[in-house]
């Protein structure tokens, strides 16, 4: 192990005049001495300074990093690092040993205090100087970066460390050298100064030559991401490396940096799959150990290695997940719902978890992470009355806050799964507040999927459809991906039809029909071909014959019929064929669990609109939700179903 003996930790600035007899007076001076656990004699090496000429000099270049100027001393400013033979003799000097020196380290909380405790000693190891500069990064960084660069790097206790590991790296101990480099980049020291260089370059020559353990890997690893990102080619041979150990071993810390190394050597290709293999497997037999920083890492790098046929470990991560959702930062809780969304996971107790936390704390949370939540319920068609009732209340108190991006992921779930707040009210007309003052700001697609959305719940933007019906507007949507594409005509011709039928007093703009679908787009996933084959049967026991009705039915209006029966004017069955004497028409909506939110019975907004404009138009809707056939168990029972549904005021009679 390398130490650092020292006397003072005065600091010589070339800028100052100094004569050689004052800097010969300076006896002691940190110095790396390999082998030794106290220095007793040292030769005079000849040192450069750390020389700051002035102020203007501190500057933040590429990365924020704060750049530090190294300049040589003149050959007549030599200085003696450990003092002379007559000094040495001395039994003066002030040791700690490693563990009461990080008790007392751990227990300052500003740099001052810090400098101070160090130079009250005269020796330490290179472990416990970069300990001290971890300290130092710790209580000098917060979210916005260096508090006072200019305090810092004038320092002479800090400008004498880096000093030290600058031109005495080869003697530092691993664990010291790498401490080092994570501190300093944390500290934002420039990566193209010298000492950054240094320390890299060592540590780069020790990759080479093997001598890194699993612990020292993963310590340059995190400081080459820091640095380079997931591109670094560095990573690759240190991931090399990781793959010779027995992975059996490894700490979360360990398997958490693994994973961010393979994000950028492992995208491109298959190369280190059976090594994600093994890594996927050994995570999960120590998911219960992850914090919730590292249950994040982990997803995300699970995302971004498109590892989706990690569903066991997916699985316990999602699980695992439920103890943490408090603990998660909002960036830590978008990273795990984003997870969610992609490797196409849901958990119920994840959910029930999230409905628990979540209220109580939508006042302190960033938009992002309340528009994330939203976004995760709506894909997964999850209606949390207790989620969506908090974030109603959230943005009629805080919509300002919300970019116009985050206004329409957080209010399309209302329309999306055709739920209305108890604050809906005050809801949308804080909406058409924020649509008037903000409307230039919102992207055409954006806009469009907001407006669609609130028509799905009847709450119809008649003061903005001027805007979203005229040729410019089309021509915004038309000249941006997806374009006018068969999803955007269809909400156009949806949102066209809405103010048509429900709208009847307005008199702006129309589409004009070369942006009118003939047929709205049916996700082929929404119908229930199982479910839609036993209603047929059962159908086929009441009426006797397929010819009194139809199935998958087209439309004049748009929309496409399950299921359509005619009566005349009698009540009696018509062929289905037939045109004439046709007094009313019956839609049957047969609508499996795809049509619901998810373990519930509330149907979904493009569903209820369809079967609301259906009744507008003329026909007799007549819904067969799964829920109330799933337990019928034959053709009989499912025709006495159908008999008592569809012709209510004959039920009872002989089919």
């Amino acid at each position: 192990m390398a130490l650092i003996g020292r006397k003072s930790f005065q600091f010589y600035s070339s800028s100052t005049p100094a004569s050689r007899s004052i800097l010969m007076t300076l006896s002691k001076r940190l110095s790396f001495i390999s082998g030794q656990r106290k220095p007793q004699n040292c030769s005079s090496v000849a040192m450069r300074m750390l020389c700051f000429k002035d102020k203007a000099q501190y500057m933040f270049c590429r990365k924020n990093h704060v750049q530090l100027r190294i300049q040589s001393l003149s050959v007549n400013e030599t200085v003696h690092l450990c003092g002379d033979a007559g000094s040495s003799a001395k039994s003066n000097n002030v040791w700690m040993d490693e563990q009461q020196f990080f008790q007392k380290l751990n227990s300052l909380c500003t740099s001052k205090e810090i400098f101070d405790f160090l130079s009250s000693l005269e020796i330490m190891s290179d472990t416990m100087a970069s300990g001290a500069l971890q300290r130092i990064s710790e209580v000098e960084v917060d979210d916005n970066g260096l508090k006072n660069p200019e305090r810092l790097l004038e320092n002479e206790v800090f400008r004498a460390l880096c000093f030290q590991f600058e031109f005495e790296s080869s003697k530092l101990s691993n664990t010291g050298l790498l401490n080092a480099l994570q501190a300093l980049i944390k500290l934002r020291i420039d990566p193209r100064s010298m000492l950054m260089a240094s320390l890299l370059s060592e540590a780069e020559e020790r990759l080479g030559k093997g001598q890194l353990t699993v612990k020292n890997l993963c310590a340059l690893g995190e400081s080459l991401l820091e640095l380079e990102g997931p591109t670094c080619a560095t990573l690759e041979q240190i991931v090399n490396h990781m793959q010779e150990k027995d992975m059996e071993k490894w700490t979360p810390r360990e398997i958490v940096v693994v994973y961010k190394m393979l994000q950028g050597t492992a995208r491109e290709g298959k190369q280190y799959q059976d090594l994600l293999n093994r890594l996927n497997s050994v995570t999960l037999s120590i998911v219960s150990q992850l914090s919730p920083k590292f249950t994040s890492v982990i997803l995300n790098s699970l995302v971004i290695l498109h590892q989706t046929q990690a569903v066991p470990l997916v699985t316990a991560l999602c699980r695992h997940s439920v103890k943490h959702i408090p603990y998660f930062t909002g960036d830590e809780l978008v990273n795990v719902l984003e997870a969610f969304l992609y490797l196409g996971h849901r958990e119920q107790t994840f959910t029930v978890a999230l409905e628990t936390h979540f209220p109580k704390s939508i006042f302190t949370m960033q938009p992002q992470t309340v528009s994330k939540v939203m976004q995760y319920c709506c894909q997964k068609r999850i209606l949390s009355k207790p989620i969506f009732d908090a974030v109603a209340e959230g943005f009629i108190s805080d919509a300002d806050r919300f970019t116009t991006d985050q206004i329409a992921v957080c209010i399309m779930p209302f329309g999306t799964l055709n739920y209305l707040p108890p604050s809906a009210s005050a809801l949308f007309k804080k909406l058409e507040t924020i649509l008037h003052a903000r409307l230039s700001h919102f992207q055409p697609h954006t806009l469009l999927n907001l407006l669609h959305s609130c028509v799905l719940i009847q709450r119809y933007p008649v003061n903005f459809l001027p805007k979203i019906f005229s040729p410019y507007f089309l021509q915004q949507l038309q000249a941006q991906p997806p374009g006018l594409d068969r999803t955007v005509t269809t909400q156009l011709t949806q949102l066209f039809l809405a103010v048509t039928l429900e709208c009847p007093f307005y008199e702006g703009p129309k589409l004009l029909p070369k942006y009118q679908v003939k047929a709205f787009l049916t996700s082929q996933s929404s119908l229930d071909v199982h479910l839609l084959k036993r209603v047929k049967a059962g159908l086929l026991y009441l009426l006797k014959k397929r010819m009194y009705f139809s199935s998958e039915v087209s439309t004049p209006y748009f929309y496409t019929l399950d299921i359509e029966i005619k009566l005349d004017e009698e009540g009696f069955v018509l062929p289905a064929a037939q045109c004439e004497e046709v007094h009313r028409r019956i839609a049957l909506c047969v609508d499996g669990q795809n049509r619901f939110c998810i373990n519930s019975h509330n149907l979904l907004g493009e569903e209820a609109i369809k079967q609301r404009h259906l009744q507008l138009l003329g026909y007799e809707v007549v819904q067969i939700p799964f829920f109330e056939i799933e337990s019928l168990q034959n053709c009989r029972k499912m025709a006495e179903y159908l008999h008592k549904k569809i012709f209510p005021h004959t039920y009872g009679l002989s089919c």
